[in-house]
């Protein structure tokens, strides 16, 4: 019998939250500030088809998720995954690689944060300028919006998980809405027209290159749906229903992200707009373009769509990163204040506390430092997709007569070969990030930053394995999963 105390979440998400906090953390502020830089990478259409296709590859992998959720329904997501397939050391590894880029994109969104002050009231944010980082001025104004940013949401995410999941899908419905009212002023208006978007992808590279290009970044652009597995330990409904959740909020996800950059494109011809975003330095090109055709008004919807973009990536990865370490920490892999719950609201208080000081640090070093680590950031994420295919492969066979490589196997030869899809899928994004010759390659500092962190890992690990791998299989099947028998 297990002897370590397993504390548990308390089960408070409706499902119609739970798809807000996918949606929401997947849209983020990428949505409203990328559309340029993507543009310029790989053209208006080759943005459009490389994250749809993402988002398809993205609902593959979503089958795994949706029958592990399912089997499984704990928190700790990827984590838990990656143990029931391939034992601990691999579950560290998922684990510790997550972690990092669910802290850096909430580090992201309060740095957006910051960023759309620049644009809106320039000289105010500019006064206080202190130090120069990779070319970005940092100034004690945006670093006091980003950090103020941090420091509200963890304190709302520790009232608790109802109160986080109430407010993600209001702010998703305003984020909606502000799109919503975008597109119908680009068909109303006289500037925008479709004829902007050609040609449909940059001159100097193939239109594949083009694809691949945005395509590497799907991980990062679509992390937020993994959320849902994250939360499934407190969800008020049946586990089955995950899986819908995941599709619905991708879907969702995919358009919302399909017609911003559709709209941006649209304003005027598209190479003429990054030559305007060029020559004046423009801080957030996609509020210019939105400025062209609707004015003040048009920045004022953008700003509002923008702010709740951030908001319900602050709040989802809040979320899913305190419940990843709380996850662990249950599991003893982190230290054992990580699994304490708030004595009043009951939330795993500790991990918010810890995702909120490591990413105070963030505004310091410029937005274009913190990029080169979220670019990253990315890779560790596709591992994580790995684990989670790869052990959803192992519970499916192809028929009854293939060998079982578990007892729990079902016989679904098309769950299968999604699952081997996935992998595929997941593989592919790694070499696309980390082959030098990639299209998407990382680049020089990204490559250092990933580095670190395995350094990092490696230490940490070694530091703590003692405690971790002395724990029986038994009870840290009890520990992660809830029951000593997988």
């Amino acid at each position: 019998m297990a002897t370590r105390e397993r504390r548990k979440l308390e089960k408070t998400l409706k499902p119609h939250w739970v798809w807000a906090i996918a949606f929401g953390s997947a849209i983020g502020w990428g949505a409203f500030v990328l559309p340029t830089d993507w543009i310029g990478q790989a053209g208006p259409v080759g943005v459009v088809l490389g994250l749809l296709l993402g988002a398809a590859l993205m609902m593959i992998i979503g089958v795994s998720y949706g029958f592990l959720i399912e089997k499984f329904p704990v928190t700790g997501g990827e984590f838990a995954y990656a143990y029931i397939g391939f034992g601990r050391r691999f579950a560290f590894m998922a684990g510790w690689f997550l972690t990092l880029g669910y802290i850096c994109i909430v580090a992201l969104n309060a740095s957006a944060l910051a960023l759309l002050a620049k644009f809106l009231f320039p000289d105010f944010v500019q006064t206080g300028n202190m130090y120069t980082v990779a070319g970005y001025d940092v100034s004690m104004i945006q670093i006091a919006i980003a950090s103020l940013a941090l420091i509200v949401f963890a304190l709302l995410n520790i009232r608790g998980a109802s109160f986080s999941g109430q407010t993600q899908f209001v702010f998703s419905l305003i984020l909606i809405a502000g799109i919503v009212l975008l597109g119908i002023g680009a068909i109303m208006t006289d500037g925008p027209s479709v004829s902007n978007i050609s040609p449909g992808f940059t001159p100097d590279q193939t239109a594949l290159a083009s694809i691949l290009t945005i395509l590497a970044i799907a991980p990062f652009a679509y992390v937020g749906f993994d959320n849902i597995p994250q939360t499934a330990e407190e969800f008020e409904f049946e586990p089955k229903k995950a899986f819908s959740l995941i599709i619905w909020s991708l879907l969702a996800a995919g358009l919302a992200y399909s017609a911003m950059i559709l709209i941006t494109a649209s304003t005027m011809p598209w190479q003429q707009l990054l030559a305007m975003i060029n020559d004046t330095q423009s801080v957030w090109g996609t509020g210019d373009a939105i400025e062209s055709y609707l004015g003040r008004a048009g920045v004022f919807i953008i700003a509002v769509a923008v702010c709740m973009g951030i908001f319900t990536g602050l709040n989802g990865f809040y979320i899913s990163a305190s419940r990843l370490t709380f996850a662990m920490g249950r599991a003893r892999i982190l230290p054992d204040s990580f699994r304490r719950l708030h004595p009043k609201y009951k939330t795993p208080y500790v991990g918010i506390l810890f995702t909120m000081a490591i990413c105070l640090v963030a505004p310091w070093f410029g937005r274009e430092a913190l990029l080169w680590v979220v670019d990253m950031s990315s890779t560790g994420v596709a591992i994580a997709y790995f684990f989670c295919t790869a052990t959803a492969y192992k519970f499916f066979r192809w028929s009854e007569n293939s060998k079982a490589e578990n007892e729990a196997s079902t016989v679904s030869p098309g769950r299968k070969l999604l699952s081997l899809i996935g992998m595929i899928s997941s593989i592919g994004f790694l070499v696309l990030l980390l082959l030098p010759w990639s299209p998407a390659a990382l680049g020089k500092e990204s490559y250092i930053a990933l580095g670190v962190w395995i350094i990092i890992g490696i230490v940490f690990y070694l530091l703590n394995a003692k405690r971790y791998n002395e724990i029986s299989r038994k009870e840290m099947n009890y520990l992660i999963l809830e029951k000593e028998e997988i």
